[in-house]
């Protein structure tokens, strides 16, 4: 896995949904998503008080490829464009991934509010841990989510992955520190746990 050609192109299937890196083609299709579930996004998102929202022209979305192009290389980060019937709608990533003794990633991701509640953000969670635990040997991933967040949370429950606890004030989102909740799984869980939720969430249903 430290060649660079381990992380050529990646495309990851599940039930319903395809990962795959964004390109700048798909700009058209994630700004207007952006654009239309703005203020569904935006009180959700890391940003300090000083900063400007998370740029939305072209050459803004160019560059944010080109990073994450740059971390898939690398093995710093997987950043995945979420298809659904062949549309764009949403994003995942692992990101922040640490070798050595740690082998710990964080998941973060959201998704068009037009779909939201259908399951999808679910598959693409069981998609990239995954990824993250049989390509990629990672021993833990965390998702770290504000408690209020009733929707994103569903997300994990639905998992059944492991609640550790808030961190007070741990992040900040649209400029105010926010507590988070601490969900985690670790490699021996998912080693446990794979077979059942391989098949809820990524194996065609049985006709």
């Amino acid at each position: 896995m430290n060649s660079r050609s381990a992380f050529s192109s990646i495309n990851l299937h599940g039930r319903r949904i395809v990962l795959r890196s964004l390109q700048d083609s798909d700009y058209e299709a994630w700004v207007e998503v952006r654009q239309r579930c703005r203020d569904w996004l935006v009180r959700w998102e890391p940003r300090s008080a000083h900063a400007s929202h998370l740029p939305e022209d072209r050459r803004s979305f160019s560059g944010r490829c080109a990073i994450r192009e740059r971390e898939r290389q690398i093995g710093s980060a997987f950043g995945f464009g979420m298809f659904y019937e062949g549309r764009f709608v949403g994003e995942i990533t692992l990101s922040s991934i640490q070798r050595g003794p740690l082998q710990s990633a964080f998941v973060g991701y959201w998704i068009d509010e037009a779909v939201a509640g259908r399951g999808l953000m679910p598959e693409a969670v069981v998609l990239v841990m995954q990824y993250a635990f049989d390509s990629l040997r990672l021993h833990r991933i965390e998702i770290n989510i504000i408690p209020r967040n009733s929707a994103s949370r569903r997300v994990v429950e639905k998992l059944g992955l492991r609640f550790e606890g808030v961190a007070e004030r741990y992040l900040e989102i649209d400029g105010a520190w926010e507590d988070h909740a601490h969900y985690a799984m670790t490699a021996e869980e998912w080693a446990d746990r794979a077979p059942e939720l391989v098949s809820s969430w990524l194996l065609p249903l049985a006709d």
